[in-house]
């Protein structure tokens, strides 16, 4: 190549990306319409009653396009499941690593988590409506992932001195108990208040986590 043909090209403007965006964009959109016609269906007549038809009369898609995303009702229900657990568990993780003390984590795991389904009661009451259903369902990649998160956080905890090394395996199942049932309760109440069900919660911790058996350490721990 001659140096003219060289500076020619260098002159010359990249040709511009193939346009895509739009369909990319149609089918976020497609997407989370099925999402938000299937929480409002979950919501009111319960995962169990809900067939795929029902969710399909929810949107103004063509019924076809359903399956270009989801298999079943299924695999919406977990999807999601999943979608609220990518948002709320930054924030878990974040509260939980700036606590300096055993109710500074507990309180800001509890009122992040009620605060959240407090400001997203949709996919709350999707997920809630049949509690059956939800017991043997709440084993999505993400949901299990922010459980797992919760466990490695009170190990941290235990390992710095905040916590006294208590089986943080048991203590993580039971902040995800009273933190879900305890959700479910505050949103029956005319008024919602996450910051009383946060505080009833930390109360109810604080006054029994000192007194759990702790574990002997292994020694290499030691």
């Amino acid at each position: 190549m001659s140096r003219l043909d060289l500076d020619s090209d260098l002159g010359k403007t990249a040709p511009p990306p193939k346009a895509n965006g739009k369909r990319e964009l149609t089918k976020t959109q497609n997407r989370q319409t099925i999402l938000e016609a299937a929480r409002t269906v979950f919501a009111e007549i319960g995962y169990g009653a809900a067939t795929v038809r029902d969710i399909i009369r929810a949107t103004p898609l063509a019924s076809g396009t359903f399956y270009n995303y989801f298999k079943s009702k299924e695999e919406v229900f977990q999807a999601i499941q999943d979608e609220s657990a990518l948002r709320i568990r930054p924030r878990l993780r974040d509260e939980r690593a700036k606590a300096a003390t055993i109710e500074g984590f507990i309180s800001g795991t509890f009122r992040t988590f009620l605060e959240y389904v407090a400001s997203d009661q949709g996919s709350f009451h999707a997920i809630r409506r049949n509690t059956d259903t939800l017991r043997v369902r709440m084993d999505t990649q993400e949901i299990i992932a922010g459980f797992e998160e919760l466990r490695e956080d009170l190990e941290t905890a235990i390992a710095r001195g905040l916590f006294p090394p208590v089986d943080a395996d048991y203590l993580m199942a039971a902040i995800v108990g009273v933190a879900f049932e305890l959700a479910e309760r505050m949103l029956r109440r005319e008024n919602p208040d996450p910051a009383e069900a946060a505080d009833f919660a930390t109360a109810l911790f604080m006054g029994g986590v000192r007194a759990l058996p702790t574990r002997n350490r292994p020694a290499n721990d030691a």
